[in-house]
C-alpha cells in the first residue's frame, strides 16, 4: 500500500514524497483513512511507529478549507513535554509546506509574548501542553469554542505526568460537536475511562500488543554493582563503538554528575532534563542531531515519543522505577525498520522492577556478564561516595530508601560505647580559662543593650524646653 491509496490530497503526497517517505507505516495505513472520514479514533501503537504522521497528515487536509478567527484555534493538539510539541510542529512544518496553515506553539519556558500575538492573528494549529495552555485560557487570551478537532497524544504519559484533570478540564471547554483523537502506547484504565467520556463512537487501532517493545532492538541486561555502574557504561561505550546513543537516568542528578564524569574521560556527551530551561534542552538536542555530541545522558523527559533518526544504542544507567519507562526508553533506538541495541545496567536491588518490566513486557531478557569485570576508578569511588546523601528532586524518587539503609548499617557503631557516651553527658563541664571572659563580654553586652536609658544623646529639640502650665 502506497500513501496514495489512503485519500490524501495531490499537494500532500508531493510533501510526503518529498520527505522520503514511500510506504505508510501500519498505524498510518489504519488510522488515516478514519480520520479524513471525520471518526473518532483511539490509536494503539508501539512507540517508533510513526504515530505522529498518523494524525499530522490527515489533519492538514482537514484544515485546507476554512479560515481563521482571533484567538480562536481551528483545531488543538496536546502534548505532555515541550519536546514533543516541538516535535510535532516540525511535522506540520515538513508536511504542510504545499498549504498555507498557520500554526503556534505555546509551551512552557519561554515568555508568552510572541505566542499571545500569534493568537491574536488567529491560527489553524494550535500545539501546546496542557500547563501552559490552562493558563493564558485562564488570562483570557484564547478561546476554545471554535476548536472542531482535538488530538491528545501519549496519553498514558500524560497520566503519569499528572496532567488527566487538566485535559479533562480542557475538554469541557470545547464544542460537544467535535472530532476527537486519541493516540498512546499503553492503555490504562483511566485512559480508557477518559476516552470512554469525551470520545464518540471511536474506531481503536492497534497495532501491537499494548506495552510491547520492537522486535528490532536487541535487548540486554548487564550485570554490575552500584560501584562499579560508570565502569561498566564506559567499557560497553568502548567495545560497542557507539556512533549515536542515548543513556538513561532515573535523577536529574545523576544525570548531570554521569555527563561530567564521561566527558572528563574523552566521551563526547550532552545532556538533558528537567531542570533546564526550554533553550538549553532544544540546543542540546540540536548539538546531538547534528552529530557535535554522539551521546545524549538524559533522565526521563526525553524517553516520550522523541523521534531522533539515528539512534542506534539506548543505555539504562539505572532500571526505570515504572515499567513501561523502560518501553518507551528503548523505543528511542529501532525506529523506522532499524535495528537497535538496548543495555540496562542492573544491580541486585534492580530485581524487582526487572521482573515488574518482564511481566508486562511478556519476554525474559538475555542476562550477560562482562568477561572481565572492570574495577571502579578511584574518580569512580569519590563520585560515587556522596550519592548516599538524601537529594530532594522532582525525579530523585526512592533516595530515602538508600539513605535509611545506610543509616542502618552504620548504627552498630553508634551503640559500641553507650556507658561511656553516658557518662560524658552526665559529667559536668569544667570551665576553662577562655570561658570567663566569653561570659564577661555577653555579660557587659547585655547591660548596655538592656539598661536604664542615660538620656538623649543628639541635640536636643525645642519643643522639650516648654513645660505646661497649671
Amino acid at each position: 500500500m502506497s500513501f496514495a491509496d489512503l485519500g490524501l490530497s495531490d499537494e500532500l503526497l508531493r510533501a510526503v514524497t518529498d520527505a522520503g517517505y514511500t510506504e505508510p507505516t501500519p498505524i498510518q495505513q489504519q488510522s488515516i483513512p478514519p480520520v479524513l472520514m471525520g471518526k473518532d479514533l483511539i490509536g494503539i501503537a508501539q512507540t517508533g511507529t510513526g504515530k505522529t504522521a498518523a494524525f499530522v497528515l490527515p489533519m492538514i487536509d482537514i484544515l485546507g478549507e476554512g479560515r481563521t478567527r482571533a484567538l480562536m484555534p481551528r483545531s488543538l493538539i496536546l502534548e505532555p513535554t515541550r519536546e514533543l510539541a516541538a516535535q510535532v510542529a516540525e511535522n506540520f512544518e515538513k508536511y504542510g509546506t504545499h498549504h498555507k496553515l498557520s500554526m503556534a506553539l505555546l509551551i512552557g519556558g519561554v515568555q508568552m509574548g510572541d505566542q499571545v500575538k500569534a493568537l491574536e492573528k488567529g491560527v489553524d494549529v494550535l500545539i501546546a501542553t496542557p500547563g501552559r495552555l490552562m493558563d493564558l485560557f485562564g488570562r483570557g487570551k484564547i478561546l476554545l469554542n471554535g476548536c472542531n478537532l482535538l488530538v491528545i497524544d501519549e496519553a498514558d504519559r500524560m497520566l503519569d505526568m499528572g496532567f488527566i484533570p487538566d485535559i479533562e478540564e480542557i475538554c469541557t471547554k470545547l464544542p460537544k460537536e467535535r472530532q476527537t483523537l486519541l493516540f498512546s502506547a499503553t492503555m490504562p484504565p483511566v485512559i480508557k475511562k477518559l476516552a470512554d467520556k469525551f470520545l464518540n463512537d471511536p474506531k481503536r487501532v492497534e497495532v501491537a500488543r499494548p506495552a510491547t517493545t520492537n522486535t528490532n532492538i536487541t535487548q540486554y541486561l548487564i550485570e554490575t554493582t552500584t560501584m562499579k555502574k560508570r565502569e561498566t557504561l564506559r567499557a560497553l561505550l568502548e567495545a560497542e563503538n557507539v556512533q549515536t546513543g542515548i543513556i538513561f537516568c532515573n535523577r536529574k542528578t545523576t544525570v548531570r554528575e554521569l555527563n561530567k564524569s564521561l566527558q572528563r574521560h574523552g566521551f563526547r556527551s550532552a545532556e538533558i532534563h528537567g531542570d533546564m530551561d526550554q533553550p538549553a534542552r532544544l540546543a542540546e538536542l540540536d548539538r546531538f542531531k547534528k552529530g557535535d555530541v554522539n551521546i545524549l545522558v538524559a533522565s526521563d523527559v526525553a524517553a516520550r515519543g522523541l523521534d531522533i533518526k539515528g539512534v542506534s544504542h539506548v543505555y539504562n544507567f539505572d532500571a526505570p522505577w515504572h515499567p513501561d519507562d523502560y518501553v518507551h526508553r528503548i523505543g528511542r533506538t529501532g525506529r523506522a525498520g532499524a535495528k537497535g541495541t538496548a543495555y540496562t545496567l542492573v544491580t541486585k536491588e534492580d530485581a524487582e522492577n526487572i521482573a515488574q518490566i518482564e511481566k508486562l513486557t511478556g519476554q525474559k531478557i538475555d542476562r550477560v556478564k562482562l568477561r572481565s569485570a572492570p574495577a571502579p576508578s578511584a574518580e569512580d569511588e569519590r563520585e560515587e561516595a556522596p550519592r548516599g546523601r538524601k537529594r530532594k528532586s522532582d525525579e530523585d524518587k526512592g533516595g530515602e530508601q538508600g539513605g535509611r539503609s545506610r543509616a542502618a548499617k552504620a548504627e552498630p557503631k553508634r551503640e559500641a560505647e553507650p556507658k561511656r557516651d553516658e557518662a560524658r553527658r552526665e559529667a559536668p563541664r569544667r570551665e576553662t580559662r577562655d570561658d570567663q571572659p566569653r561570659r564577661e563580654r555577653g555579660r557587659r553586652r547585655d547591660e548596655r543593650d538592656d539598661g536604664p536609658d542615660e538620656g538623649w544623646n543628639g541635640p536636643i529639640p525645642d519643643f522639650l524646653n516648654y513645660t505646661l502650665a497649671e
